[in-house]
């Protein structure tokens, strides 16, 4: 039987030992470039080689990797063009993911104006 390579709900995974759907969910989108895929195909479908170039110094058999992954997870399909696109399950995950980049807008500015009151860092002796 071939190895699962995406976490999936009520099989142990990173953090929970009986596979909870919330830390299933957070291990596959926790994993190095997850996140970026599913960013870069949140409007059109990509082919391998343009959704590469899009994630900057992402390896081949990493990105390969993380497609079998997302489309095990029922997060992506590849198309018969043999492009990628999300599922709506995928899409939906957009959704849901929208309140977090909100708050982390709200977060990034707040650690900036903190920041810049603060003034330039001293170093330690």
């Amino acid at each position: 039987m071939p190895r699962q390579l995406a976490p999936v709900p009520g099989k142990p995974v990173r953090g929970s030992t009986t596979g909870r759907p919330l830390m299933a969910a957070l291990d596959l989108l926790g994993k190095r470039w997850t996140l970026r895929i599913l960013w870069e195909l949140r409007h059109d479908p990509l082919g391998a080689r343009a959704l590469q170039q899009r994630c900057d110094a992402m390896s081949s058999s990493v990105l390969y990797d993380r497609l079998r992954e997302l489309t095990e997870a029922k997060l992506v399909v590849q198309t018969h063009n043999d492009e990628y696109e999300l599922t709506k399950l995928g899409a939906s995950l957009q959704n849901a993911l929208s309140p977090l980049d909100t708050w982390a807008k709200a977060w990034a500015k707040d650690v900036s104006k903190s920041n810049e009151t603060r003034g330039p860092s001293r170093s330690t002796r």
